[in-house]
């Protein structure tokens, strides 16, 4: 496998062997079934289909009902696809854990960053205040001015405002494993991870 989905359950810190102070994000790597192998006879591409966590089958449409039944596995909470190894034997029902990794080993992790509604400029792009004196009223925190006139006569696109921030995709590169802890699937990655505790995050190798 070349990746696990995974719930981060939180930040902690752990030491070295020298004393070195580490900060580190826990996140339960797995366990991972295989629901589906995709070939690109039947699919035109190959890739492998998991799923992880518990979904009660009330929940669920027809669709995905009948998917979970052919493939003869329990409902998957969230399902991801994961590119293959060329060589390996991946059958249906096949459980991956915390084991597809090693201490050493550096990983990409893709979450869901924390929601912070609508922001001003100051949250959202880092700007500083306006001046508090010399005539300022009621607008220091304000964004100023977007710097158009009758010439071009528009707001650029992608011009730094306020608005919708946070929830969105991030991925965070080259974090190094720490520790596995293969007894209960849970690995510890130096550094942060995007999200809250308990979001869904996807470990690439």
């Amino acid at each position: 496998m070349r990746g696990l989905i995974g719930k981060k359950v939180g930040m902690t810190q752990i030491y070295d062997d020298e004393g070195v102070m580490i900060p580190v994000t826990i996140i339960e790597a797995g366990p991972c079934v295989v629901t589906q192998v995709k070939t690109i006879d039947s699919d035109g591409y190959e890739a492998i289909q998991v799923g992880y966590g518990e979904r009660k089958k009330k929940h669920l449409n027809k669709p995905l009902e009948g998917h979970f039944k052919n493939a003869k596995v329990d409902p998957k909470r969230v399902l991801a696809e994961f590119n293959v190894i060329p060589g390996f034997d991946y059958k249906v029902g096949q459980e991956f854990n915390a084991s597809l990794f090693k201490a050493g080993e550096y990983v990409d992790v893709t979450g869901t960053s924390k929601g912070r509604g609508f922001a001003g400029v100051i949250k959202r792009h880092n700007f500083n205040r306006q001046p508090q004196t010399h005539g300022t009223k009621n607008t220091l925190r304000h964004p100023g001015s977007i710097g158009q006139a009758s010439d071009p006569s528009r707001v650029f696109k992608g011009m730094k405002m306020a608005g919708h921030y946070g929830n969105e995709k991030v991925t965070v590169t080259n974090l190094e494993v720490v520790k596995v802890d293969e007894d209960n699937s849970r690995i510890m990655l130096k550094g942060a991870v995007p999200g809250a505790n308990n979001g869904i995050v996807y470990i690439i190798k």
